[in-house]
């Protein structure tokens, strides 16, 4: 067990580094671009092995940081790159709907024992908390595109900047929490969140087109 669980480190430890990289360079290119495109593949299959290895990993070696980062990450990884297949005049399959209920309930949970963490003294219950909180608007965000009801006529591109730059937010995350020897654990737990969040916003801004709602008129 304990070659295998080598092994699997192994390959997490090269999946993660490589994701780390890759995503750099994909938020600096232009969107779009072919260069852009290239990079992002390296980076979500990189990101996708890192995280799908990692759960047998948590089996092995129990760790409630990994297991939290890994599920967020596949969540994000699938949903970002289905959102522009969604896109193409898609209905969402029982796949896309399962995703979407995983990550509610995995909310609902979070903040649950974020809760009673907190009301025990333990700080890192803040961080279940917000990760519980951003778990539950990405099942809402997703059960209103999948009803028609967006509010944003390109959902699809700005879910997928959204979510691929999310899964990013958490590699990067990872990276700091097993690396960090002067930070508080709560907070580099949620910098690389603070810091890269704005460029989610940026980018949603950018692209953004709103759905038009025909006027009518009077007379």
């Amino acid at each position: 067990m304990e070659l295998l669980f080598k092994i699997l480190l192994g390959i997490h430890i090269t999946g993660g580094a490589v994701s780390l990289i890759a995503g750099l360079v994909v938020v600096l290119l232009p969107k779009g671009t072919r260069l852009h495109r290239r990079w992002g593949r390296t980076f979500f299959w990189s990101l996708l092995v890192a995280s799908v290895v990692a759960l047998p990993i948590c089996y092995l070696h129990p760790s409630v940081f990994l297991a939290l980062i890994s599920i967020f990450t596949l969540y994000m990884l699938l949903t970002g790159v289905r959102a522009l297949q969604l896109g193409r005049q898609q209905k969402p399959l029982v796949m896309d709907w399962t995703l979407t209920i995983a990550i509610a309930l995995f909310g609902i949970g979070f903040i649950g024992l974020g809760g009673r963490s907190v009301s025990n003294g333990d700080s890192f219950g803040t961080v279940l908390m917000v990760f519980g909180g951003i778990g539950l608007l990405f099942a809402r965000q997703d059960w209103t595109r999948f009803k028609g009801r967006a509010t944003i006529k390109n959902s699809f591109l700005t879910t997928h900047l959204q979510r691929l730059t999310g899964s990013y937010i958490a590699s990067v995350t990872a990276f700091l929490v097993v690396n960090n020897k002067v930070l508080p654990g709560f907070v580099a737990w949620l910098l690389p969140t603070v810091l890269l969040t704005p460029l989610i916003f940026k980018w949603s801004r950018k692209y953004v087109v709103p759905v038009r709602t025909s006027v009518p008129e009077n007379g």
